[in-house]
């Protein structure tokens, strides 16, 4: 908040009340004008230089600083200083402040709900000290979670790109290895993949569209891949519309699926189905399993896409992962 706002809103508290106090007085009795000027400026001007001796001076030299001694010192002297000096004011207009009924009001009496007084606007700085600070730190806070999980979510995306180029540049080399005519398509089609990857992931959320086309495309590259002997299902059920998603989310579990799972096997073909219902996405996709799968490298990605779950749609997802002896599963609810 800029400083001209904060004089701003102090300025417009303090009129507010003494505004209305003197509405209720004006309401209830009837006063002179210099009475109301004595009453309402000369002892509320008191009153306001006190909270704010508190506010602006003593808390940051005392208080913030963990001198509780002599802030304690420092308000029993104020405390007794501003009575003293309501005081010699009353007396000053005596006929206005003291005299009441034709009797003064003696001088133990005044002191003593001077002083009270005086401790209640001391309790009000203080509290409004504390609660502007917590408010700022409890912001401070806040930014720095929110740093704190931006950087952990750019490392986490980081981890995505460089593991799938990874994954698609052993795909064809193998086919350049077999002096294969589709390696060129390959090449094509990963040059469209990273396309996206490095220019349309970018924002927090993309167009669900076009994240879909990204894993056709990331499909089609792992057909040429294994040419007639890839075998696949892959639906989209549900309507396509203005649907906003993460960017490179869904990635995982299909790398997964090639990667450590059997494609080749046309009575047990991958299964991937995407089910739309508004804002609400299914994903599942299953996948036969490797008899002599042995790479310790095979949780990198899914337990990446986890973590990136928990940060970016907490409370509304549900994953669920099936690791059977030759099935593996994986089935994603998520809420848009």
């Amino acid at each position: 908040m800029k400083k001209n706002w904060i004089i701003f809103w102090h300025i417009f508290f303090w009129v507010s009340i003494i505004s209305y106090f003197v509405y209720l007085t004006l309401d209830n009795s009837k006063v002179t004008t210099k009475e109301l000027i004595v009453i309402f400026g000369v002892f509320s001007a008191v009153n306001i230089s006190l909270f704010y001796l508190n506010y602006l001076y003593l808390i940051p030299r005392f208080l913030d600083k963990k001198k509780y001694r002599n802030y304690a010192f420092a308000l029993i002297i104020c405390i007794v200083v501003f009575a003293l000096s309501k005081y010699w004011l009353a007396t000053t207009f005596k006929e206005i402040v003291l005299l009441h009924g034709g009797k003064l009001t003696p001088f133990w009496s005044y002191f003593i709900s001077s002083a009270l007084t005086n401790v209640f606007f001391l309790f009000l700085s203080t509290a409004l000290k504390f609660g502007v600070d917590w408010f700022l730190n409890e912001r401070v806070r806040n930014d720095l979670e929110n740093q704190r999980l931006a950087a952990e979510l750019s490392f986490l995306k980081s981890q995505v790109n460089p593991h799938f180029l990874f994954n698609s540049l052993n795909s064809i080399y193998s086919l350049a290895y077999q002096k294969s005519d589709a390696a060129p398509e390959a090449i094509l089609k990963l040059s469209e993949i990273m396309r996206y990857m490095l220019y349309e992931s970018n924002d927090g959320k993309v167009d669900l569209a076009k994240e879909l086309q990204y894993l056709q495309n990331y499909i089609d590259l792992q057909k040429i891949r294994f040419g007639d002997k890839a075998f696949i299902d892959f639906k989209i059920t549900g309507e396509v519309g203005n649907q906003k998603i993460v960017p490179l989310l869904l990635i995982a579990f299909i790398e997964n699926a090639f990667k450590h799972g059997v494609a080749n096997d046309p009575s047990i073909p991958i299964r991937l189905m995407i089910n739309l219902d508004g804002v609400n996405l299914h994903f599942y996709i299953e996948n036969k399993k490797h008899a002599n799968n042995r790479d310790i490298e095979s949780g990198v990605g899914l337990s990446n896409v986890q973590r990136r779950l928990e940060l970016l749609y907490p409370g509304r997802y549900k994953l669920d992962i099936q690791d059977r002896q030759d099935i593996y599963t994986c089935e994603l609810s998520l809420v848009l």
